[in-house]
């Protein structure tokens, strides 16, 4: 199981946390992710395969919300 904890500084709300948790647990793989909106900060685990980096990162931008 692989574990990332990244800023978004795009959130700016509960709003943004939720479509964030919402959308990349939907990818398979995915077992968890915890968007907080005071520290803008992201955790997600997932299982490789089929879950990638990169396929979150792509997820992240398809919902306005990348990664730094």
């Amino acid at each position: 199981m692989a574990t990332k904890t990244v800023s978004i500084p795009s959130i700016n709300c509960k709003h943004c946390t939720a479509t964030i948790e919402r959308e990349v647990k939907e990818l398979a793989g995915v077992t968890s992710v915890k968007a907080e909106v005071n520290s803008k900060m992201v955790t997600m685990e997932w299982n490789e395969p089929p879950a990638t980096w990169p396929l979150i990162v792509d997820k992240l931008k398809e919902i306005g919300h990348p990664a730094h």
